[in-house]
């Protein structure tokens, strides 16, 4: 038996959600979050060698290629360095974001602050949508561990950031909160926008596949409306992969990019698994260390995850992910913010806390957000390398 019962009938996306105010409590959850990190990045700041502005620190590594999506368009084709070696490119970044930050400069807001608003505005919209889908499954104090345990992970800070991790959170969470209420032309909407933001976008849209399957067995609505949905969703991916394959006229266009810019391509989890065996036996920094217990923990989490038999879709999405984070090469400090979409290895905690005493939940709660708000401010202020 699931932990969550299938509701039968058609509802809006605000029913069964909780009253206003426990939607405005989700998003001042989600403000002192955020706030409480820029208070730290501007803490730690201070104490290195060469410091930034906070503005800066915000729009460094990843910000840099969205920002030239944006405002410069996607190239013609392949690049290639003085030698003649094939390097990353623009191309390797889903278009939503970039087209969100290009909307705001043609209004007259700077790209910048354009990248920094979209990505605030859908950090609140995440935050909202992480609350209506904890309180779906688990009851309205689910729907508030869970915006505060995501939105205070380790690597976080990417919510402040101009990053797509924001914009991804909001729209999954929200594709499966139109899913669970049978809102089938938002679910497939959403569905499509998330895998236009993502290359994990196909594993949301598996989920959402798999939600609509469940919906075929219940009679009481036009059964072409999840499918529909779930088609929907599930053509993103690969339209954004086959139009850099037509842009570039190579069919493993998009695949090549990655691993020639920053060494992505799956490998079943050879290279994870040699960096844990490494870092393990014998590491020793301890940034290494961190994200090799995260790996390990987040697995955990996973696997206790199912044990409790969570709605299958939300569950299938989150395994997949996971293979697709697991499985790949590339930068191993990058893992932990390719998990924080995973919502699976949240519920857990998000269990936990929504059954323990109001004091006991806020206590733990509050002592993994000092950790995870300072650690996401230490790699963006400290650690020299990229998220």
């Amino acid at each position: 038996m699931t932990v969550v019962e299938e509701t039968h009938k058609e509802e809006t996306l605000w029913d069964k959600a909780g009253d206003l105010s426990g939607v405005l409590t989700a998003v001042g959850i989600l403000a002192l979050t955020r706030v409480g990190q820029l208070l730290m990045i501007n803490w730690l700041n201070g104490g290195v060698a060469e410091p930034r502005s906070l503005w800066e620190r915000l729009l460094i590594w990843d910000a840099g290629w969205f920002l030239r999506v944006a405002m410069d368009g996607y190239p013609e084709g392949y690049t290639y360095s003085s030698s003649g070696q094939l390097e990353g490119n623009e191309l390797a970044f889903f278009p939503v974001y970039p087209m969100l930050i290009r909307a705001g400069a043609a209004i007259g807001i700077d790209p910048s602050a354009a990248a920094l608003t979209v990505a605030w505005l859908a950090s609140v919209g995440a935050g909202i949508a992480l609350h209506l889908l904890g309180s779906s499954l688990y009851g309205k104090r689910a729907g508030w561990a869970l915006v505060a345990i995501c939105c205070s992970a380790p690597a976080s800070v990417v919510l402040s950031m101009a990053y797509s991790e924001s914009l991804f959170i909001a729209l999954v969470a929200g594709m499966f909160v139109a899913a669970h209420r049978r809102v089938w032309w938002a679910a497939g909407l959403l569905g499509l926008l998330t895998a236009l933001s993502r290359p994990t976008g196909a594993a949301a849209a598996l989920g959402l596949a798999v939600a609509a399957l469940l919906a075929l067995k219940h009679d009481d609505q036009p059964k072409w409306k999840p499918l529909a949905a779930a088609a929907v969703a599930l053509a993103g991916v690969p339209a954004y992969l086959g139009w850099v394959a037509y842009r570039v006229g190579d069919l493993t266009a998009w695949f090549k990019i990655q691993t020639a810019g920053w060494g992505t391509s799956f490998d079943y989890g050879a290279s994870t698994g040699q960096f844990l065996w490494t870092t393990l036996r014998s590491g020793d920094g301890w940034i290494p260390m961190s994200v090799a217990l995260i790996l390990l923990a987040a697995l955990a989490a996973a696997g206790v995850a199912l044990a409790q038999k969570p709605w299958l879709p939300l569950a299938v999405y989150g395994v997949v992910a996971m293979i697709l984070v697991y499985g790949q090469a590339g930068f191993y400090h990058s893992k932990p913010r390719l998990l924080l979409p995973v919502l699976l290895t949240l519920l857990p905690a998000v269990v936990a806390a929504a059954r323990a005493r109001p004091r006991v939940a806020v206590l733990s709660i509050t002592a993994w957000a000092l950790f995870g708000l300072w650690y996401g401010a230490y790699l963006v202020t400290v650690w020299p390398y990229t998220l």
